[in-house]
Order: C-alpha cells, then structure tokens, then sequence
C-alpha cells in the first residue's frame, strides 16, 4: 500500500460528505480509500498510447428524431384539449388577483 491517508484527509472528505464518523469508521475508511489509489496507480501504469478515446463502451448513436419545422395553425386541433375555450385560447381560472 503505497497510498497513506492522513487523519486530516479523512476528516477533510467527511466533512465534505457531511459524515459524522466515529475512530473505528474513520480507520476504515482510510484503509478504503487507501486501497482505491492504488488500484488508480495500478491503471495509471497501462500503457494507453494506441488506443482511442471513447466516451461510451458501446457505439452509441443519437437516438433522437430530426427535427422538422412546421408553421400549420393546428390551433382547432390543441383547443380540441382545451377544457375551455375563449378568443381561440385556453380559457383557465384565476390562479391570484
């Protein structure tokens, strides 16, 4: 474990995570996260020169549907939703003075 967490960062990051730790968690958790960075060193030591940036594990495509623009005055349609109507608006109760 080449990673030491000192008291401080440990009161640090649960003052951060708003905890309230006791001793016995406090150790627990240094250990914890101790354990984490080396682990994050270990990955550091890979050699990443020819592989490829991706920001998602599987191809990802826009799944969304294009855009396409219409001006039609559909207002018969919408006001068919309306449970009033009043001047080709919606017609609704007050809602303050």
């Amino acid at each position: 474990m080449a990673n030491v967490i000192s008291d401080e960062t440990i009161e640090y990051v649960g003052i951060l995570a708003k905890l309230e730790l006791n001793d016995e968690e406090k150790e627990k958790a240094k250990l914890d996260m101790a354990s984490m960075l080396d682990y994050i060193d270990k990955l550091n030591e890979l050699d990443t020169t020819d592989v490829e940036p991706m920001s998602h594990v599987f191809p990802v495509n826009n799944v969304f549907r294009e855009d396409i623009v219409t001006n039609d005055d559909d207002r018969e349609n919408i006001l068919k939703n309306a449970p009033e109507e009043k001047n080709g608006m919606f017609n609704v109760p007050k809602t303050f003075d």
